[in-house]
């Protein structure tokens, strides 16, 4: 078990070594607006009562778009203010939180419109950065309109990634961006959902700014909290701001297929990655300290990947 432990960190740092280059970061952009949708996917077709269910959230700049899961934003900052509380109650004392398991995804996709660019951000303890074309979709623009809560929208079709999309946008709303990878409309896309209803974006309202809540200004991810206490939270960012559009500074530029490779390392050794991953990236960490006693070894426990035999683009179908 120790020879295999060594054989995955090896594997671990030496990609990490040779992906980390030090994303090209696109210059900060405040929001202007943001919608909010309900994303519906029937995962497994062979239970087909059972749909996920997702909050998401779409900022939306000038130049850019970023696409979130909120549902992931409200457990972070959630755990943010648990370890607030509790290194104010006993600043020496243990630190306990727990992510729920309905807590959203930590995928988030980056539109660029004017760079023709998509950056998809996943999170392995580092934040990996995924960057492709920003696909040109073809739509077919009707004359049938709707209302959603009083924004008239107008209809459009197109076969998109493996499926038939339905969607409606708001040309009264100056943006060209939409939820997930779906662009290109003179207008923000405020619904969109496949033939079979198997993928929905449901509108679900947009929301003051002011009113998205921020992290603690107290503890963020990975900054000293009171009394200059370090603090790690794996997987989580510093969003000081939420509001600004901005690609991680630390960001590790890599492939779809090196980040595949990547999370089944992770899968077969958790805690061999994690301290491979927290080397790599210049960390230096404890784990499960509690007060100034020795230090305590950390067992990492990674749940049941979810069954998902209909995934929201169909491998081979253009």
């Amino acid at each position: 078990m120790k020879t295999l432990r060594s054989i995955f960190a090896l594997f671990i740092a030496f990609i990490l070594l040779s992906i980390k280059v030090g994303a090209q970061q696109n210059s900060p952009e405040m929001a202007q607006a943001v919608v909010h949708y309900k994303f519906l996917h029937l995962r497994d077709t062979t239970k087909r009562n059972d749909i996920y269910h997702e909050n998401m959230i779409l900022f939306l700049g000038k130049n850019s778009s970023a696409y979130k899961s909120y549902d992931r934003k409200m457990a972070d900052a959630l755990i943010k203010k648990q370890v607030q509380e509790q290194i104010a109650a006993n600043p020496n004392g243990p630190i306990k939180v727990m992510r729920g398991k309905d807590s959203g995804s930590g995928t988030e996709y980056y539109q660029f419109a004017g760079e023709g660019k998509l950056v998809t951000k996943e999170k392995l303890i580092n934040s990996y950065l995924i960057t492709e074309p920003l696909a040109t979709i073809d739509w077919k623009i009707s004359s049938d309109t709707a209302s959603f809560a009083g924004l008239h929208c107008q209809k459009a079709t197109v076969h998109f990634r493996g499926r038939d999309y339905t969607a409606w946008f708001c040309p009264d709303l100056p943006f060209h961006s939409g939820p997930w990878k779906l662009n290109g409309l003179p207008g923000v896309i405020l619904e969109a959902y496949d033939a079979k209803k198997e993928v929905v974006f449901n509108f679900d309202g947009i929301e003051d700014l002011s009113k998205i809540p921020k992290a603690s200004p107290a503890v963020t991810a990975n900054q000293p909290a009171a009394g200059g206490r370090e603090v790690k939270l794996f997987g989580m960012d510093d969003d000081a701001d939420p509001n600004i559009i901005q690609l991680p500074a630390d960001g590790i530029k890599t492939t779809e297929k090196e980040f595949v490779h990547l999370r089944e390392a992770m899968k077969k050794d958790p805690d061999a990655f994690v301290h491979s991953a927290m080397g790599g990236s210049g960390g230096n960490v404890q784990f499960n300290r509690s007060g100034p006693g020795p230090q305590q070894s950390m067992k990492i426990k990674m749940g049941d990947d979810p069954v998902i035999n209909n995934p929201i683009e169909l491998p081979g179908k253009k």
